[in-house]
């Protein structure tokens, strides 16, 4: 009898042995003994309820399904199979039913308030008790005291919320690899090398001569903000743009709009439920902002002093592009090839100037000594097995001893979702035979492969990327909590989760860090002085455009789930047109359909939450301007900022953390500084 490997105790997922075979047997035998067990404890311990004989043997099993489930779920994401997908798919409605069991169990909400009423609970630790409050809000949140016919109703929500999200994830990533253009290098004029190998190399891997462009991120990108030829910049957007919809080169193959409709009318459905208004204010239930009328007001505060400079920025750009390039009609599909022009002949830098200066190697082994000198850590390489050959794993050392360890995966592929992210592999917790399970944490980002011979050579735009995908990691793995529940970002409001990501973002820009992190590919040399200051100038080039378009993203998310009830395809079109009204000012165009690929708010976890990038961003630069008061690399405030956010987890509040590191409550200002946007807009 062959072994199933998910079954199997590992300290790091069997990537060598794991198939598609394996997932739906393991997940479905580690389901009926998780439900065993837990009816086991609940009559076990309905006398004589502690943290030893209850919670604990509870967070136990739940680690060993997260241990089963993490890597399907990654691979599932990193290299997206028919088989796996299916066996995935088959996982969804099993898992949904058993997080509603245990969700709805009022058993085992009974129990956790009888460990919350005890003479124990004074005694557990902050993380303890934190532990039990939370699982206490997420049972109301479940609908445990709803009538059994609600019960079921909630039940059946979550299972096709569930799968709907799914299919949401697998158009988006389906429209993204069924659309190509091939050309010949005459039709790529103005595209810098990088740009044409990478292109060169996508036919090369198709058996093809010539140059194929994709809409993977490297592949499109350098098409829409370098090439002269129009045409093509206007076929590619509008590919790019009308992915997953009723509209475009692949209209309605995968079409978004009824799975949107969907999620939103069960949304809030389920909101209704479970007793709120709207599921907005369900969203806010476990975030800092404490109402709707809250996050609406930050937005639109930040949109009242943003959108003035924005409309200046603009018209700058369109004057320019008549002056300069002969274009009378600023299109969308030009605005990132005049504003490329534009920041050029400003500050005489672009990206592809850059690149030569971020080998990728050098960029990794840069972000490990920043690191080191904000919090004393080292990073060591180590074999073990991993998905793909692109993929290395690290160990984070403190004192000689391994902490945490991290996988890396950083080029783009076919079969492998768009964007950047980390995702959990192990959370970091106290087992119950003594015993410290340390964090692992999955980093995968869509960067420009290497070609040839020459490492990959990263745009600063990547690097940043890279350092905030590490912020997150960070988070996960510098924790010192031994409880599941609020270790890592477990347990950490959603709209405070950026704070560390977009924190590590701002070294990217300091001499004191790209002098670690920047080395010419070919001379060794250090980032020149005349290129730092210029690269710096350029920072804040467009910040109020690319503000306010953070802004059109947030209030839509928001204001679809707080406003509309069960809106068809139109009135959501109808809502993102009025948003864009009000703070867009890149004219859009009749056929732009953003909305059916938006993943983070149909398929990850942003939902009524995509303003909290925004929130953070006024906690992460704050939170900054404490080293700009000392030094960048001042390790006493590093050590502080370790301590009072990265180490506590979700153990405490966001605001109780962020008070302890800064003294005070967050300011805007150092956000409005950092961004370039007046006072006087205000």
């Amino acid at each position: 009898m062959s072994i199933n490997p998910l079954l199997e105790r590992n300290t790091l997922p069997p990537f060598d042995t794991l198939k598609a075979e394996h997932v739906e047997d393991a997940i479905s035998e580690l389901l009926e003994h998780n439900q065993q067990e837990i009816e086991r404890l609940i009559e076990a311990t309905r006398d004589d309820t502690r943290w030893d004989n209850f919670a604990a043997p509870l967070e136990a099993l739940g680690d060993r399904l997260s241990q089963a489930w993490s890597p399907v779920s990654h691979l599932n994401s990193t290299m997206n199979s028919p088989k796996l997908r299916e066996a995935y798919q088959a996982c969804l409605a099993k898992l949904s039913a058993y997080s509603t069991w245990v969700g709805q169990n009022s058993d085992l909400a009974a129990a956790y308030q009888r460990l919350a009423d005890s003479d124990e609970f004074a005694s557990l630790d902050e993380a303890q008790q934190k532990a039990i409050t939370n699982s206490l809000r997420d049972f109301r949140l479940a609908g445990v005291d709803l009538p059994q016919d609600k019960k079921q109703r909630y039940g059946e929500i979550q299972a096709r919320l569930s799968e709907l999200s799914n299919t949401f994830s697998n158009h988006v990533l389906d429209a993204t690899q069924a659309w190509h253009k091939d050309v010949e290098e005459e039709a790529l004029a103005g595209v810098p090398e990088s740009g044409l190998e990478a292109l060169k190399a996508n036919a090369e891997a198709k058996g093809l001569e010539g140059y194929r462009i994709t809409l993977d991120f490297p592949s499109f990108f350098p098409v829409l903000s370098y090439a002269d030829n129009r045409e093509l910049r206007e076929e590619v957007y509008t590919a790019f743009v009308t992915r997953a919809s009723e509209k475009g080169p692949n209209a309605g193959e995968f079409d978004n709009g009824p799975v949107i409709e969907e999620i939103l009318a069960l949304r809030q459905e389920l909101a209704a439920l479970i007793g709120f208004d709207d599921f907005a204010s369900l969203s806010l239930a476990t975030k800092m902002a404490d109402s709707p009328a809250q996050v609406i007001a930050f937005l639109d505060d930040l949109a009242t002093r943003a959108v003035p400079q924005a409309r200046e920025e603009f018209n700058e750009l369109a004057a320019y592009a008549t002056e300069s390039l002969g274009i009378d009609d600023l299109q969308p599909w030009d605005v990132g090839y005049a504003s490329e022009k534009l920041r050029e002949s400003r500050y005489a830098i672009n990206q592809e100037q850059l690149r030569p200066y971020f080998p990728a190697p050098q960029a990794i082994d840069g972000l490990f000594e920043v690191v080191n000198r904000l919090y004393g850590i080292t990073f060591k390489q180590r074999e073990v097995p991993v998905w793909h050959e692109d993929v290395s794993y690290y160990e984070v050392i403190e004192n000689d001893t391994p902490i945490a360890g991290f996988y890396l995966d950083l080029y783009a592929r076919e079969g492998k979702r768009g964007g950047a992210w980390m995702d959990e592999c192990r959370v970091r917790r106290r087992r119950e035979d003594g015993s410290l399970q340390l964090p692992v944490a999955y980093l995968t980002c869509n960067f420009t492969r290497p070609v040839g011979d020459r490492p990959a050579l990263l745009t600063h735009d990547e690097v940043v990327t890279l350092f905030h995908e590490f912020g997150h990691g960070l988070h996960h793995m510098l924790t010192r909590q031994e409880v599941a529940e609020v270790s890592g970002i477990n347990g950490v409001a959603w709209d405070a989760v950026e704070l560390p990501s977009q924190f590590m973002e701002n070294f990217c820009y300091e001499r004191e860090g790209l002098d670690l992190i920047a080395r010419h590919v070919d001379t060794g040399e250090r980032l020149p002085d005349d290129m730092l200051e210029r690269l710096q100038a350029a920072r804040n080039f467009q910040a109020a455009m690319t503000m306010v378009r953070q802004l059109e993203f947030s209030l839509f998310d928001f204001r679809l789930h707080h406003e509309l009830d069960k809106p068809s395809a139109s009135d959501v079109q109808a809502l993102l047109d009025e948003v864009r009204s009000k703070v867009a000012v890149v004219p859009a165009v009749e056929f732009n359909r953003f909305q059916n690929g938006f993943s983070h708010i149909f398929a990850g976890g942003y939902a009524a939450g995509y303003y909290s990038y925004k929130w953070a961003e006024v906690l992460s630069a704050d939170a900054f301007s404490a080293f700009e008061e000392s030094a960048v690399f001042d390790t006493a405030t590093g050590q502080r900022f370790r301590d009072e956010v990265l180490a506590r987890g979700g153990s405490r509040d966001a605001a109780e953390l962020f008070r302890a590191f800064r003294g005070r409550d967050p300011q805007v200002d150092a956000l409005l500084r950092h961004s370039g946007i007046g006072a006087q807009a205000a």
